[in-house]
């Protein structure tokens, strides 16, 4: 399509290097693409991914302050040698940026990736991209994930190494699709959020948001979005340039 053309153009070209304005937040993406995800579970993720960023909420939210944009970037993790970009960093400065942001998450396929799951590595891969967008306002990381770590540092030992940074770290918690019952997958949803809560969130708003399954990614990303990105109230009497407006 025309438009989607357009749109990944814009990207591209903002790729390259264009003007930045100053950063409202930075929020890096970390999808899981272990062994445990299949074909299917990947696309379920990848474009529900697209369709959260979509949807008019989550857009409003991304686009409502173009002079303080958000930067966005997305990557894939499973093993230790695994973790790779999928998204570089691209400031969202309005929606035809986001549409191609978008529209590339949709012809995204699926690499080769080892079995495993490193998830401890996964968040010090994730900690180090935002530590490119020092200059942000606030730096969100998100990880997604259906399983426990089995490779790599121990998600809490990770964890510990970033106390006291201003590092957020939330996740998404995607139940397992082999329950067949309601009941098993509540209580396997409500294991993994307990390990996650307790290894990998990190900072004082961080939070766990859950999916009972894949099928039920885009709308829970979109819920974590919507939270992730509130647009805050600041006071107008800040007169140094450079300095985070502060919130009522």
């Amino acid at each position: 399509m025309i438009w989607r053309r357009a749109a990944c153009a814009a990207v591209l070209a903002l790729w390259a290097g264009g003007a930045v304005a100053e950063c409202r937040q930075a929020l890096a993406l970390g999808l899981d693409v272990s062994g445990s995800v299949d074909q299917l579970e990947y696309r379920l993720q990848i474009d529900g991914l697209a369709a959260a960023l979509g949807a008019p909420s989550v857009r409003q939210a991304l686009t409502v302050m173009p002079g303080t944009p958000v930067d966005l970037l997305v990557y894939e993790w499973s093993g230790p040698e695994d973790p790779a970009v999928i998204l570089p960093w691209t400031t969202i400065a309005d929606e035809a940026i986001l549409n191609g942001v978008i529209a590339h998450l949709q012809t995204t396929e699926r690499r080769q990736t080892t079995p495993g799951t490193a998830l401890g590595l996964a968040m010090r891969v994730g900690v180090g991209f935002l530590a490119q967008r020092s200059y942000c306002w606030k730096r969100t990381l998100d990880i997604s994930g259906d399983g426990k770590s089995n490779l790599g540092p121990r998600p809490q030992d990770v964890k510990a190494e970033l106390a006291g940074t201003d590092v957020t770290i939330n996740a998404l918690v995607i139940g397992a699709d082999a329950p067949s019952f309601g009941d098993l997958r509540q209580m396997d949803v409500a294991e993994l959020s307990s390990y996650f809560r307790h290894n990998v969130i990190v900072g004082e708003d961080s939070f766990v948001q859950t999916a009972l399954g894949f099928e039920e990614y885009a709308q829970s990303m979109a819920r974590k979005l919507e939270r992730e990105l509130e647009t805050l109230i600041f006071s107008e009497d800040i007169t140094q340039p450079g300095v985070p407006p502060v919130a009522r």
